[in-house]
């Protein structure tokens, strides 16, 4: 035990030295400048943002100053539906299954029991972001839709009665009124300087959580074809967001409102390090449409467009594969009467570099309607500059979908993949397009071809061939007889619209 005792107190000295030597060693060596100081890396990283004007500033450099100023201003929406079912098949719907004489004596499922109509109550919540001092409120269209009721809490748990004011499905957003004095508001951010990597908190009331914050940074910006909205232009972050976050706000390190969050990618129900955000701008635009008139008014070009990939950029003659390749002019549209042309491939609008059709739509629709906009495109692998007036985007941009003809193909003109025969009126009509059209209709497909892999379907008709013009089944074999084994550029009339599609051989 003695020389255990004695190792110990030897060890408690040669400690102490270590010890004593470690601090002195850290001294010196921040004095001399050989280590770097933990305190000056985060704000310089943050001041290269060009979306930041205020630092992140307090004590080890954290959020709360940001979280301080805009959590207020983030409220909790719960939404109340009362849903009514039908009686039970067979039984009327009597006024006396409300009876209060008969629910005295048989309880309040004395309806229930006799096949009466059933009333269930639906509840939701979500959040949302005061943006007025007026009490204007926009969140997510899916919080409140078919809301019967809805109650609207702030931070410092005052409620408040919402109203609807409008809704933009379309978007998937909202806008509701609460009235109330000195309201907290946040202000709109400008979502077009977000750059990927930097930091944004999303504040929000997940799982019914009040006043929950977290912290990530921009995975990435213009994000389309999620398959949320009609009208896509994501910000994508890694900030936890769960069910309950939807309406909430997305903020930069200034403390401003940069996005509306409002949906996550998940197998599971919930986070799994992807979220979905409108960008602030979106949500701006729309907003001021819906408190002005009630709805939202977009601007409308009157093409079908499609994505120009690397195929179909060698056929045109382009430099790079980007832009929107018009595959449709509406007649009697703003594109008609500015000059355009199927085939036209749209690079600039408005002064605004074009990269899909997806970023076109996004354009278009939130340009003034009625405003005249220079318009690059290129036609014939040269730049041509058009003027166009924006029209009133239609009410009702959807058509029917095709309907295929399901008779065998008999004695049609033949291709590698598919075959076809001469367009009549008659098949035109039973097809559900214009019976003066000229070209071909596709009346097979083979399996696993080169045509079905590029989308090709029967009851296609193809009105042109690597740009030339096809009339009959005379005509397509006469051209494609010249191809051998090049790609063939199909031009399509579908029930749907028209498009371009590249058959590899």
């Amino acid at each position: 035990m003695a020389i255990e005792r004695t190792s110990f107190k030897m060890g408690l000295i040669a400690g102490a030295f270590l010890v004593v030597g470690a601090v002195a060693g850290i001294a010196l060596s921040a004095r001399m400048n050989w280590m770097p100081v933990a305190e000056s890396a985060a704000p310089l990283a943050l001041a290269q943002s060009s979306a930041v004007s205020v630092p992140v500033n307090g004590p080890g450099n954290n959020f709360v100053p940001i979280v301080k100023a805009a959590s207020p201003a983030v409220v909790n929406i719960s939404t109340k539906r009362v849903v009514k079912s039908k009686s039970a098949k067979g039984m009327p719907d009597s006024p006396l299954f409300n009876d209060p004489f008969f629910k005295h004596f048989f309880g309040d499922e004395f309806g229930h029991r006799f096949g009466g109509p059933r009333r269930r109550e639906e509840n939701a919540l979500g959040s949302g972001v005061i943006v007025d001092p007026k009490g204007y409120i926009i969140t997510n269209n899916h919080v409140i839709a078919k809301a019967d009721e809805i109650k609207v809490v702030l931070n410092d748990e005052r409620e408040f009665e919402g109203e609807v004011v409008g809704t933009d499905p379309k978007t998937d957003l909202a806008v509701i009124k609460i009235k109330g004095k000195d309201l907290p508001s946040l202000k709109w951010a400008d979502s077009t300087r977000l750059e990927v990597g930097e930091y944004v908190l999303a504040i929000g009331n997940p799982f019914g959580l009040n006043q929950t914050i977290t912290m990530g940074i921009v995975s990435a910006v213009g994000r389309a074809n999620v398959g949320i909205a009609d009208y896509e232009d994501f910000i994508q972050t890694d900030a936890a967001i769960n069910p309950g976050n939807s309406g909430g706000a997305l903020v930069n390190t200034s403390g401003e409102l940069v996005g509306i969050n409002t949906a996550i990618f998940s197998r599971s129900g919930g986070y799994m390090g992807i979220g979905f955000a409108v960008p602030s701008n979106m949500a701006k635009g729309v907003m001021t449409s819906l408190i002005k008139d009630g709805k939202v008014t977009r601007g409308w070009l009157g093409v079908s467009i499609q994505n120009v990939n690397k195929d179909i950029a060698e056929q045109f003659d382009l430099k790079e594969a980007s832009g929107a390749l018009i595959s449709e002019i509406m007649k009697d549209g703003p594109a008609a009467e500015a000059g355009m042309e199927a085939g036209d491939v749209i690079v600039s609008f408005d002064g605004q570099k074009v990269d899909d059709s997806t970023g076109l739509r996004n354009i278009v629709a939130r340009t003034e309607v009625g405003k005249r906009v220079e318009v690059i495109v290129i036609r014939d692998g040269k730049r041509k500059t058009l003027k166009v007036k924006t029209g009133k985007q239609p009410k009702d941009m959807g058509r029917d979908p095709v309907e295929q003809d399901e008779e065998s193909a008999e004695n049609g003109a033949e291709a590698t993949g598919f075959r076809v025969k001469t367009l009549t009126p008659e098949i035109a009509e039973e097809l559900g397009i214009d019976t003066s059209e000229k070209g071909v209709v596709v009346t097979a497909v083979e399996p696993g071809s080169a045509a079905q892999q590029a989308g090709l379907r029967r009851g296609d008709v193809i009105v042109s061939l690597n740009r030339k013009r096809i009339s009959n089944a005379t005509d397509f074999n006469r051209v494609a007889g010249k191809l051998k084994d090049k790609k063939m550029l199909l031009r399509i009339v579908r029930k749907t619209g028209k498009a371009f599609i590249i058959i590899k051989p």
